[in-house]
């Protein structure tokens, strides 16, 4: 499965600009400088983002699964005056970044439009507004077809704010962008395999989810003096509770060469088997809900 470096930027458009922040105007929105934790450095986040998998990915499995668009699973747009505090800023970027994706791989190119309007606000409101491009985001969105390259140049340019927000001793933004836009992915999925009781896929998917938690979790670590990450930790820990009910065990097996469009390509042969069961399931889609009915409120 194709892993990117953004999560919560999975189909917004991360302008190329060559434009410096205005670091002074991004110190202002600090609302507890003299409390500032130690920055995380920039590779071990990196490589925890690495192992995440876009939610775009979850989203086109839902497409694929047959289920229909439902709007109501998404955060309403309506929501954004409730964000005044940088903690809830980040997190609903995130939120509504995974939100876009989903519109988008449903061609709902109006409901993507509130959300696009939504991103800039907050981006804006965090000043790292300067690295979205609206109009191109408008236009790479409209069209499926383009999301290669806007998969392309977010994963690239993620590392840019990622460098940018560090160097302000603000990389607990990135983590709750990631953390936000996981959620909302895991809700809709939750919801959406809810629906389909059948789809054994959409269940394994949710299975899957265990190591990635833990990766987010890892990463909370390093924010144990921050109040609010501590509690969001806290509720996932919760959610943890119930991964560990869940069974994921790993099979090797030797990769083999085979031609492929006469080009040589490696096949992985391991397997990877997921035991979770249906209580599993309404367990951890409950705790899911609780903890983006936070987020969003």
């Amino acid at each position: 499965m194709r892993s990117l470096l953004t999560l919560w930027a999975l189909v917004v458009l991360i302008s190329c600009s060559s434009k410096k922040p205005d670091s002074e105007a991004f110190l202002k929105t600090l609302e507890n400088p003299e409390t500032a934790t130690p920055g995380v450095d920039e590779e071990v986040v990196n490589a925890i983002l690495e192992q995440i998998p876009s939610p775009l990915e979850i989203s086109v499995l839902l497409k694929q699964s047959g289920s229909r668009y439902n709007s109501e699973m998404l955060n309403s747009s309506h929501n954004l005056p409730r964000y005044n505090s940088n903690y809830k800023k980040a997190l609903n970027l995130g939120v509504y970044g995974t939100d876009l994706g989903y519109t988008n791989i449903f061609g709902r190119n109006q409901d993507g439009l509130k959300y696009i309007s939504a991103i800039k606000s907050l981006a804006d409101e965090l000043n790292i507004g300067q690295f979205f491009d609206v109009q191109t985001i408008g236009r790479l969105a409209a069209n499926s077809k383009n999301l290669d390259s806007l998969l392309l140049i977010t994963t690239m340019n993620f590392n840019h704010i990622n460098h940018y927000l560090q160097s302000q001793s603000r990389d607990n933004l990135s983590v709750l962008l990631l953390t936000g836009g996981w959620i909302e992915a895991m809700q809709i999925t939750c919801q959406t395999a809810a629906r389909n009781p059948g789809n054994k896929q959409l269940q394994e998917k949710i299975g899957e989810q265990k190591i990635i938690l833990e990766q987010i979790l890892l990463l909370f670590s390093f924010y144990e003096t921050d109040a609010n990450m501590a509690t969001l930790k806290a509720d996932l820990n919760q959610l943890k509770l119930a991964y560990d009910k869940v069974e994921i065990s790993y099979t090797y097996k030797e990769s083999t060469m085979q031609i492929v469009d006469g080009v040589a390509v490696i096949k992985d042969n391991s397997t990877t088997n997921i035991n979770i069961k249906p209580e599993n399931v309404e367990e951890i889609s409950k705790i899911t809900n609780t903890i983006r009915e936070k987020i969003t409120s």
